[in-house]
């Protein structure tokens, strides 16, 4: 069996992310179009976790601002223009394919975010995945009232967490 790699996604993937995503996140739910548009708004940031002629997961991130989180299912119509931040929306990888995948992806991404000059990664942990993340260098930070208002919809324990990138 071949090993799983993560390449570009493509948009003939949406299908496959959607599917993945459902499966994922049954309790948050993003509409195919959400996930395209993030596709279209910032290809680098979007893989697929290929395996032969499968999808087996898929990561979604773009530039973003700090203290700030997209709402969950909601279009962002443009990428702001003064990021500070490299944010990761998602990363599902299908249960088969676990370990130390997540890991790789996050590499990739922070390759992109110390090309663009981009110095932070952010994102939003969900489902207790709190542990995973920090050992991927995340750490979580308080969240004042507007973030915690944002990160009420993402679930009982979402965390907000940033990871510094050093020079």
């Amino acid at each position: 069996m071949s090993k799983p790699r993560w390449r570009r996604a493509h948009k003939g993937d949406l299908e496959a992310i959607s599917a993945i995503a459902t499966r994922i996140h049954p309790d948050l739910p993003e509409r195919p179009e959400v996930l395209s548009e993030k596709m279209r708004l910032y290809p680098d940031g979007c893989r697929v976790l290929a395996i032969a002629n499968e999808i087996a997961g898929y990561g979604l991130a773009h530039p973003w601002m700090r203290q700030h989180i997209p709402p969950l299912d909601g279009f962002l119509e443009r990428l702001p223009q003064a990021a500070d931040c490299l944010y990761l929306h998602d990363v599902a990888v299908l249960p088969d394919y676990r370990g130390g995948v997540a890991r790789a992806y996050v590499t990739e991404i922070e390759q992109i975010a110390r090309s663009s000059g981009i110095t932070t990664l952010a994102l939003v942990s969900v489902y207790g995945t709190r542990v995973l993340w920090e050992r991927l260098g995340f750490h979580p930070v308080a969240a004042d009232a507007a973030l915690h208002d944002k990160l009420s919809s993402y679930g009982a324990t979402a965390t907000y967490m940033l990871r510094e990138l050093g020079r």
